[in-house]
């Protein structure tokens, strides 16, 4: 803990450079993402995130299809006076998005040949101009469309597509997690709660590593029971390479749902345009006021500017962080820069750590899983070891050089159980040839 509640200077939310967005356009995004861990029904979280839209959006009303893929059909779910409708994939603004998987922006609905008046008529509503977006989960699968109807100042800008692709990404992910959740009412509830968990948490690691020119990533997580507390990204954002690990305190369905909270702010906050520390920030103070007092997360996050070779980050009670340096075969460790993500909330960040990557330097981040594995005497797997297998194998490929640390523990912990979740991220500049 580097930062203590008066070592924090008390000075004004600072605004994010990139894309024109303050500190006050974050918060309520920000918002929507925190609704991720709360108990919500389908109908219940729908309403949050189309209300949430209206609002960020300044728009009169919203609704959401559902996708039925079997039929091939989008079923209106969340609307305004609206009994449920069922609409062909392919038919109108809404079947065309889904088909097509493109925002459609529409700034005279009665000018568009796509739009279908059926309703205003009925209603006696006028929808004068409509932002039509597809919700796409994780995997890639189209799980509905989500509509966002009359600007109240005007029609809808760049700035609004932008802010409506972000909560459109929310409006998936909320989708999944709450379709995931209700599966569990039958059967039994213990065991599908927990699987059902895992695959929500494990939704959110990546698919498939990045493509980083110069750079070997990898990362993998292996959690202790069905669930758990830690995570870990490797995206393209923005501003470069985003490196995250987390790890939140416990086990089981509560610090998965932690994690997967702060993953999708996380996520959320890049791509609307903040900064390193303005996302940190907010992340971390939105995390304070959802988790319950005794919940934190420690949490490194990073960007790689891959041009420069260049990489800044802020780490939340996260350590230790290892540079391995190959020019001298040794390791550089960093300590956290302030107290663990959701113990209180920040005015202003510490200023953000910069590592220089030379060529075959390897940034190691590893949660305490493994550093503390104990074997059956007692004892702690450590640094040292860590810091000797990166000597040893630092030519491998990080994918190899991650399977061997695991090899390592598993010779070490010989059958003692493994007790807390094990998380692995490398980044690695490579060699010019």
């Amino acid at each position: 803990m580097s930062a203590t509640r008066d070592e924090i200077e008390q000075v004004p939310a600072v605004s994010a450079p990139h894309g024109g967005l303050t500190a006050r356009d974050l918060e309520p995004i920000l918002a929507v993402a925190s609704k991720l861990a709360a108990p919500f029904d389908l109908m219940s979280m729908l309403a949050e995130v189309v209300d949430a839209a209206k609002h960020v959006l300044g728009a009169e009303r919203g609704t959401v299809w559902l996708y039925d893929a079997g039929a091939d059909q989008l079923v209106l779910k969340v609307a305004t006076d609206v009994e449920p409708i069922r609409v062909p994939a392919g038919a109108g603004l809404v079947g065309t998005c889904a088909r097509n998987r493109e925002l459609i922006n529409v700034r005279d609905c009665y000018a568009d040949k796509r739009f279908d008046p059926t309703t205003d008529k009925r209603t006696g509503y006028r929808t004068r101009c409509m932002l039509t977006l597809p919700l796409i989960d994780h995997n890639g699968v189209l799980v509905g469309v989500m509509q966002v109807l009359n600007k109240v100042d005007g029609v809808f800008e760049t700035e609004d597509e932008t802010l409506a692709t972000v909560l459109a990404a929310q409006c998936a992910i909320a989708l999944q997690r709450v379709r995931m959740t209700e599966s569990l009412i039958e059967g039994e509830k213990m065991r599908q709660q927990l699987e059902t968990a895992r695959e929500v948490q494990m939704s959110t690691l990546p698919a498939t590593m990045p493509s980083v020119p110069g750079y070997d990533v990898y990362g993998i997580s292996r959690p202790a029971d069905l669930t758990g507390g830690d995570t870990f990204d490797l995206a393209l954002v923005a501003p470069g390479l985003l490196v995250v690990l987390g790890d939140a305190t416990g086990h089981g369905i509560a610090p998965a749902l932690s994690v997967t909270q702060m993953h999708a702010m996380l996520r959320m906050a890049f791509r609307v345009g903040a900064d390193l520390e303005t996302a940190f920030m907010h992340v971390n103070n939105q995390l304070a006021e959802t988790l319950a007092a005794d919940r934190f997360i420690t949490a490194f996050i990073g960007l790689l500017d891959s041009g420069a070779h260049r990489l800044r980050f802020l780490s939340g009670g996260q350590g230790p962080i290892l540079h391995f340096q190959a020019a001298t075969g040794t390791c550089q460790s960093h300590k956290p820069t302030s107290f663990p993500l959701a113990a209180m909330p920040l005015t202003q960040p510490r200023p953000a750590v910069a590592i220089d990557l030379e060529p075959g330097d390897i940034l190691v981040l590893l949660s305490d899983g493994i550093y503390e594995y104990r074997n059956a005497y007692g004892e702690e797997f450590g640094s040292a070891r860590v810091e000797k297998l990166l000597k040893t194998h630092h030519e491998r490929p990080m994918e190899r050089l991650s399977a061997i640390l695991f090899d390592w523990l598993r010779a070490f912990a010989g059958k003692a159980p493994q007790e807390d979740d094990m998380t692995v991220v490398f980044v690695k500049r490579l060699r010019v040839p």
